[in-house]
């Protein structure tokens, strides 16, 4: 199958998912994870309609941008953020969605002198290979966080653990959906959450059907990636 039809595929997941919950598919963006992509495979994707693009390492990401610059893009950084790395991925792309600690959002604050937004990234499994806020830590911490106020938190991301059956992530994107309800009834100043970035390949239809507003997919849209 081409590029072209595994993103039809996914279109009519996400609309099929809508429609079991009576939500509007203009609500769901689809991100195409290209991590270990080769440019030729992204260009297909772009033709076919995507321009919402998401990398997990800044050198491969500079790589792409570079030969992809003719093309009108929206770059989303979704690996770990490195501290030696945040001037240069805050220059190239348009959103973080991986702010994972106070200290990351720390950094992000004192580089920059205008509002930036970004995503906070949760690890609500608690999971010791993953990064992110608890869900007790992100709310023990939103005093703070409220005092960096050139850092405007607009989205969630996160990455449930991994189960082969979709449903078992359920569970953990209505936990995502609920933080975000809470988030925005406490009226802190830059927290604007919008956005729910989750599901990816395996369960982006159970995301959709719990309010994610973006799908991060890789191997469904590109096919299984090199390493």
């Amino acid at each position: 199958m081409t590029i072209q039809d595994n993103l039809e595929l996914i279109r009519e997941g996400i609309l099929n998912a809508c429609a079991r919950v009576n939500r509007d598919p203009a609500e769901v963006r689809i991100l195409g994870a290209c991590k270990g992509q080769p440019v030729e495979r992204i260009r297909e994707a772009i033709r076919a309609g995507i321009d919402l693009l998401g990398e997990n390492r800044f050198q491969e990401a500079e790589s792409h941008q570079l030969a992809l610059a003719d093309s009108e893009l929206e770059w989303h950084f979704i690996g770990k953020l490195q501290k030696n790395k945040i001037n240069r991925v805050l220059n190239r792309f348009h959103m973080v969605e991986t702010v994972d600690g106070v200290k990351t959002m720390e950094h992000i604050h004192k580089r920059v002198d205008e509002v930036r937004d970004v995503f906070v990234e949760l690890n609500l499994g608690d999971e010791t290979t993953k990064s992110g806020f608890t869900e007790s830590g992100l709310f023990k911490a939103l005093n703070y966080m409220a005092q960096l106020n050139r850092v405007r938190v607009v989205g969630l991301m996160c990455i449930p653990p991994f189960s082969e059956d979709p449903e078992e992530s359920r569970p953990w994107f209505q936990r995502l959906f609920r933080m975000r309800e809470e988030l925005n009834a406490r009226d802190i100043a830059n927290f604007h959450v919008l956005h729910l970035s989750m599901g990816m390949s395996n369960d982006y239809e159970v995301a959709v059907e719990e309010g994610a507003t973006i799908v991060r997919i890789g191997s469904a849209l590109f096919g299984r990636r090199s390493l």
